[in-house]
């Protein structure tokens, strides 16, 4: 933790390799978190790199009380959900333009799993689960964080978590069971 400190306080005195280095220790966990709660998407891209922005941004606040990792992944997790609520929004409008337009000819063939790898099945059906449930096992299963460091990184007690991930398992088991 002291080294992540050291490296910390360079980037705040405007060492760009020092944030780098941040950067590149941290992306491969930020990119996953991201990718878990919107699947693999241009938008998942941008959210992953916008991180990354905010954190440069509040450099100056971090206090060290998380690790960085946390910290970043808190930050995912917040602009994850901004996204899911900005899609909800958009295909709410969406579906009143087709409603309008009455055309039939629209059907989402994308959950076809016999023309995808299990990878992208699960991911999927991740997209499918309410947020809440989604983050959860995002960080517990995808992540690898225990309950408590989930607990700590959703400001949740850890008993919450423990029912999430359970009840969100269930949901994503039923939903897979229905698609294979």
């Amino acid at each position: 933790m002291q080294k992540s400190l050291d490296v910390i306080e360079r980037a705040r005195r405007g060492d760009q390799a020092a944030f780098r280095q941040l950067v590149e220790e941290h992306q491969g966990l930020v990119r996953s978190t991201v990718m878990g709660m919107l699947g693999d998407t241009a938008e998942a891209e941008d959210v992953a790199q916008e991180v990354f922005i905010r954190f440069y941004k509040a450099l100056q606040d971090f206090r060290g009380d998380a690790q960085v990792g946390t910290y970043l992944t808190r930050i995912a997790i917040n602009l994850s959900v901004n996204e899911l609520k900005r899609r909800q929004r958009k295909n709410r409008w969406l579906s009143v333009i087709r409603k309008e337009g009455n055309n039939p000819g629209m059907e989402d063939n994308s959950m076809n799993p016999g023309r995808q790898d299990m990878r992208d099945t699960i991911h999927k059906a991740l997209q499918r689960l309410e947020p809440e449930f989604r983050t959860v096992i995002v960080l517990r299963l995808i992540d690898g964080y225990s309950v408590k460091e989930t607990a700590d990184i959703l400001g949740l007690p850890q008993g919450t978590v423990a029912s999430r991930l359970a009840r969100g398992q269930q949901k994503l088991r039923e939903i897979l069971e229905k698609w294979l």
